[in-house]
């Protein structure tokens, strides 16, 4: 499937894809819950999913590439790129594991463990991303002392009180929660729209 990558069906279907990956990018949902405003739900990587089942991980990472361009033309950035580059970095560690898991054993079951392999590689390459690259990096790009940022961890929940703490009560469930979400998603969906794809 790979090596028909370049038709020209697949080229739209990845821009397809993309373009919707996108749209769904721009619409977030925070879990007060769990994380401090700043940490937002959305559904962009469900047609991500769709697509890197459909046609492979390569094609599933030319999506996120076409997502994370799309919501920079239509939104621009509030991170200096970096929080787009991250979500770049982190889609892809979500979607590679699953989508070369599910190339190796294309059944409900190996989409499944695919699926959850991917959650745990998007929350622990979140985790560290937040813990040594975001957090810091945001701290200074806003000059918001250190403090102030796990404060907001804080109010969220008592027993976060430092970066550690955040990382780990508040990111890695975050991440969880999301790749759960957009992998039952997919589950559902990825066996009504295959047909189409094909």
């Amino acid at each position: 499937m790979e090596k028909k990558l370049l038709s020209s069906r697949n080229l739209v279907q990845i821009g397809m894809f993309g373009a919707l990956a996108g749209v769904l990018m721009l619409v977030e949902i925070p879990l007060p819950f769990i994380a401090p405003p700043f940490y937002e739900l959305d559904f962009s990587e469900v047609p991500v999913l769709i697509g890197t089942f459909s046609m492979g991980p390569v094609a599933g990472v030319l999506i996120e590439l076409i997502k994370i361009l799309l919501k920079l033309l239509l939104k621009g950035t509030s991170t200096a790129y970096v929080g787009d580059v991250a979500n770049f970095v982190i889609g892809c560690c979500f979607l590679l594991p699953a989508g070369i898991i599910y190339k190796m054993n294309r059944t409900k079951k190996g989409a499944l463990i695919g699926m959850a392999a991917g959650t745990i590689m998007m929350a622990a390459v979140g985790a560290v991303a937040n813990a040594y690259i975001l957090l810091p990096f945001f701290s200074r790009l806003y000059g918001m002392p250190m403090d102030k940022l796990i404060a907001m961890g804080t109010a969220v929940n008592g027993l976060i009180t430092n970066i550690p703490t955040f990382v780990l009560i508040a990111v890695v469930p975050f991440n969880l929660i999301k790749g759960i979400i957009v992998s039952l998603i997919t589950d559902l969906v990825y066996k009504r729209v295959r047909k189409l794809i094909h």
